[in-house]
């Protein structure tokens, strides 16, 4: 694909001073951007300007004639290099679309109300303002808006001063630091707040809409704190602001965005209301708050020099969040929840091929959206960071931070540049080692055999599904239980003594992107292992999660995950339970049109968890650990699963007398779940109307995983249509509800002919939002038969040339392709291995 030209090579901005009117009930601003900088060359001053009208433009105080071209460009007919102030006056609309400028909508006692507030990142400054909106274009910022009376003002930095002048509230704030385009940001609206200050002096505030409790600003404002103060110690730097701003909006299309000193979130992703949120969900926040503070330095502070080093931002923060979440709840486990969550993810979906590396290539405007792949750029290069980290030692990764910091503070950086400070800390060549992680996609599995006290190892490229023949290698931290091992394997195959009877593992703790493959003698002392309860917790985890992954990738028969399950009987880590959770599911697609083989799962399922059903009940113990309340969840789930008359009367009961914000939210989706698949279809006209008058995204949330469990094709469709209706299902949701359809099994084809209907609207609706592709994504996640893969081809196969979506079809494709071949391949042997239980 042909390159596109980078605006700062021709002219690079030193500050703007931007001033904007903004009109909320009339959808429109207008404004006037100063800009000061330095022309490069003789030819036309580019700007990035989209959907905007302009009305007026100067160089130095002259007028000048302009034009527009491809890729959002305003250029202007001047052609004297050297430094010049360029004053742009321009118009534009405030529309729904999540991005650029839009507002909020929320009620507060019945009344309607809006906010208004921005998204720019990764180019939608543009929308709002010309300017250079590239993130190595760094400059500083002067930002003074005219709203309306009687509302909020946050920006980036503290209020300068603020007065009532004819045309309304006059808000200007202090400047800015040098920062990119992407991370400028405001809003306004009726907000309350909550306030603390750091011992170093930092304000932070948690701002909220009014429809919210007050006591919901109250954990976040502790975590936020928190992690600022560790921060400021971890990275030997201090933070870069005099407040951090943390703000809940009612729309908002990602999770939360980093933009400094004013970052914004769902409202899931920042309040906790003590009556409803569960340990789950707070300890989501609690990541999710930890996750945008990290990119107050990495991120905002250094930068990365263009898109393709997304994962320097990304990456990096999402490793940081469980360091900070670790540190601030060490009794949480945080890295446990990273090898139950990150983990997974990443290695799932590094097995497709076609997957895009760490480090890409961007080449076009509208493949900047496609690289926020969440089990790329950021777990996979989590766990990237988490593997150099534990090479090098913690002491030294933060040697190598401060030095990368002091020397990159307000300015870009590329990978190179973080892994030669790590390089420089340690003596160790970090550069070449990290450049093959991060270049390559995909990883290893190392296969380990034991033959005359010797362990061969070898290592090839591991995928899931149809792939090319691929001879890749990587430098693997081995990380083994035996001194004999080598620290780094970096060729085809290895060989060393083991004289042991003690069971052999590779990749100890989880700090290395690979999985093995053990032989039988290896492999049968792990399992002794655990049942005899000397493996720990990390390493139980790992050894079922790894194979279900060689399951799927054809390695190991996903028969013999059976008795594997059955060495987890006793188990009694929480953490450990979801790993079981999930490969249980796996065998889920083996047995959908076998009603006796799948009888014999719900019967498997309900025997393993029955023990603990028992232990925990339904209700809250004095004294229980978090754990255990999270535990009970799990279980609960898998004794629902096995259809467990008792638990299916009882989860009836809780919901017809008790109200669904007074269910305990550790439960709550799973009693909701329950009585939407046995109840009949008044429940979900009663749900529908909850959910409908909800102003609590977490029971939001718990409403949507439960009610689209129910069986009954009238309702299906019923629920289908009214995701089409902002009044209920607002659009930074539909994506949650179309996924949870179409993974379910009764309203799976329903789902999967609704898409294809409604493309339109999809497109019409999601077109210009970093969410479009999740739609490919979620319809491979959910389709599994080759019929279906045969529609998925016909249906999108025509889309591949729509940049924004073209790798999430071929990936897509790929899930698909992988599925149908493994129910092809290990069906039989499940469905005997299970009848004979």
């Amino acid at each position: 694909m042909q390159a596109f030209s980078h605006l700062l090579d021709s002219f690079i901005p030193e500050h703007y001073d931007l001033s904007l009117t903004l009109a909320r009930e009339a959808r429109t601003f207008h404004g006037t951007v100063s800009i000061k900088g330095y022309q490069k060359s003789s030819v036309d001053i580019p700007f990035h300007a989209k959907d905007l009208t302009i009305t007026s433009a100067t160089v130095d105080g002259k007028s000048v004639e302009y034009t527009h071209s491809e890729h959002d460009e305003l250029r202007l007919a001047h052609a004297l290099p050297g430094a010049h102030i360029v004053v742009l006056q321009f118009e534009g609309t405030i529309t729904d679309a999540m991005h650029g400028m839009y507002p909020c909508y929320f009620e507060v006692d019945g009344v309607k109300k809006e906010l208004l507030a921005t998204q720019f990142e990764s180019h939608h400054a543009r929308e709002v303002f010309p300017c250079i909106d590239e993130p190595a274009a760094k400059a500083t910022f002067d930002l003074t808006l005219t709203t309306e009376e009687n509302v909020e003002v946050l920006g980036n930095m503290p209020v300068e001063w603020q007065r009532v002048e004819p045309e309304g509230l006059v808000t200007k704030f202090q400047s800015s630091p040098r920062m990119s385009s992407y991370l400028l940001a405001w809003v306004v609206g009726e907000l309350q707040k909550k306030s603390a200050t750091t011992k170093d002096g930092v304000e932070v505030n948690i701002w909220a809409t009014h429809a919210q409790p007050a006591a919901a600003l109250e954990f976040p404002l502790d975590i936020a704190v928190r992690s600022i103060e560790f921060y400021n110690d971890y990275f030997g730097t201090a933070y870069p602001l005099p407040k951090a701003d943390h703000v809940a909006l009612p729309d908002f299309s990602s999770g939360a965005m980093e933009n400094w000193g004013l970052i914004t979130y769902r409202e899931m992703a920042l309040l906790a209301d003590p009556t409803t949120t569960s340990i789950s969900s707070k300890q989501y926040i609690a990541t999710v708050i930890a996750h945008e503070l990290a990119h107050q330095w990495f991120g905002n502070l250094v930068t990365m020099q263009w898109w393709n080093d997304l994962w320097l931002n990304e990456s990096f923060a999402t490793l940081m969040e469980y360091l900070a979440v670790d540190a601030i709840h060490p009794e949480w486990n945080a890295w446990l929840d990273f090898a139950s969550n990150e983990t997974i993810g990443a290695l799932r979906r590094d097995a497709l091929d076609g997957v895009q590396s760490v480090q890409v290539e961007v080449n076009h405007p509208d493949e900047i959206s496609t690289l926020f792949d969440p089990a790329i750029v950021y777990a996979k290069g989590a766990r990237l960071l988490r593997m150099v980290q534990h090479f090098v030692g913690d002491d030294t990764f933060q040697q190598g931070l401060k030095h990368y910091f002091t020397e990159h503070a307000y300015g870009n950086t590329v990978g190179d540049d973080l892994w030669q400070a790590l390089s420089d800390a340690s003596g160790k060549d970090i550069v070449e080692m990290m450049n093959t992680w991060t270049s390559q996609p995909g990883f290893p599995v190392v296969q380990a055999s034991l033959k005359d006290n010797r362990i061969t190892l070898s290592q090839q490229q591991f995928f899931v599904g149809q792939h090319a023949t691929s001879d890749r290698t990587w430098p693997v931290p081995l990380n083994a239980s035996t001194d004999t091992a080598p620290i780094l394997f970096t060729d085809k195959s290895v060989e060393f003594e083991y004289n042991s009877k003690a069971p052999f593992a590779l990749n100890v703790g989880d700090t290395a992107h690979f999985i093995t493959q053990y032989d039988e003698t290896l492999y049968a002392r792990l399992i002794g292992a655990v049942r005899n309860g000397s493996l720990d917790m990390l390493g139980r985890i790992q050894l079922l999660d790894e194979a279900t992954l060689l399951a799927r990738g054809g390695k190991l028969s996903s028969a013999q995950l059976i008795p594997l399950l059955d060495a987890y009987r006793d188990e009694t880590a929480e953490p450990v339970w979801n790993i079981i959770a999930i490969a249980i599911s796996e065998l889920k697609k083996f047995v959908q049109d076998d009603e006796a083989a799948e009888r014999k799962l719900r019967q498997l399922t309900y025997t393993i968890a029955r023990s603990k059903y028992l232990e925990l009940g339904w209700n809250q113990k004095e004294n229980e650990t978090e754990e255990q309340t999270k535990l009970r969840s799990t279980i609960i789930g898998l004794t629902l699963y096995g259809e467990d008359e008792e638990a299916i009367t009882k989860a009836k009961e809780l919901y017809e007398t008790t109200p669904l914000e007074s269910l305990d939210a550790e439960l709550r989706p799973l009693i909701i779940s329950s009585v939407a698949r046995y109840g009949d279809g008044s429940v979900v006209d009663e749900l529908l109307e909850h959910y409908r008058s909800s102003q609590s995204a977490e029971l939001k949330q718990d409403i949507c995983i439960g009610i689209t469990s129910t069986r009954i094709p009238a309702k299906i469709e019923q629920l289908l249509a009214v995701i089409k209706n902002p009044d209920i299902i607002k659009p930074q949701d539909v994506a949650r509800w179309f996924v949870y359809l179409i993974r379910g099994r009764e309203s799976n084809d329903a789902s999967w002919r609704w898409l294809q209907e409604n493309w339109g609207w999809i497109e019409d609706t999601f077109g210009g939002d970093k969410s479009y592709d999740d739609y490919p994504r979620y319809s491979a996640s959910g389709l599994s038969t080759q019929q279906q893969l045969d529609e998925y081809i016909e249906f999108f196969q025509p889309l591949e040339n729509v940049v924004a979506l073209s790798r999430a079809i071929k990936l897509g494709i790929a899930e698909i392709e992988g599925k149908v071949e493994l129910i092809a391949l290990d069906k039989t042997a499940v469905i005997d291995a299970l009848k004979k239980l």
